[in-house]
């Protein structure tokens, strides 16, 4: 895992606690192995339709990167916790996004994933915070296998 991601989650963590949250880690980096094969197991269990909504191929995902996190709970329950809603207001503070925000699933290909953080930098996660936009709208990209 990168080392200034993981710095910054642990401050953004500590921050949380300090409201009385607790934000963990649950999934951090992934080699390639790993993702083929995580990738692989939903596309047996939900074919690959559906796998492509909510997994990436290896070779194509962020935690291969060492820069994204999923946090706490990994499913739609973490939505409407506390943490979450701290997370989506206060995770730019920090340096990070909520990668696949609600509502935006036709532009970065995946389903609303408010556990799934991705590091910027603090200028850049406050700029893709502050204008509303998904990372690709901000960065002018789309989110297709090419």
């Amino acid at each position: 895992m990168d080392i200034t991601t993981l710095k910054q989650f642990d401050l953004l963590s500590e921050s949380a606690s300090k409201d009385g949250l607790n934000i963990y880690m649950s999934s951090a980096y992934r080699s390639y192995s790993y993702q083929n094969t995580l990738y692989n197991n939903y596309v047996s269990w939900y074919g690959k339709e559906q796998a492509d909504t909510f997994s990436a191929r290896a070779g194509h995902s962020e935690h291969q990167t060492g820069l994204a996190i999923d946090v706490n709970t990994i499913d739609d329950s973490f939505a409407d916790t506390p943490e979450a809603v701290w997370l989506a207001q206060h995770a730019h503070e920090y340096g990070f996004i909520i990668r696949y925000p609600k509502g935006k699933e036709d532009i970065t290909g995946y389903k609303y994933e408010p556990w799934h953080i991705r590091y910027l930098g603090v200028e850049t996660a406050t700029a893709v915070y502050n204008s509303g936009l998904t990372l690709e709208e901000y960065l002018g990209i789309d989110s297709y296998y090419h």
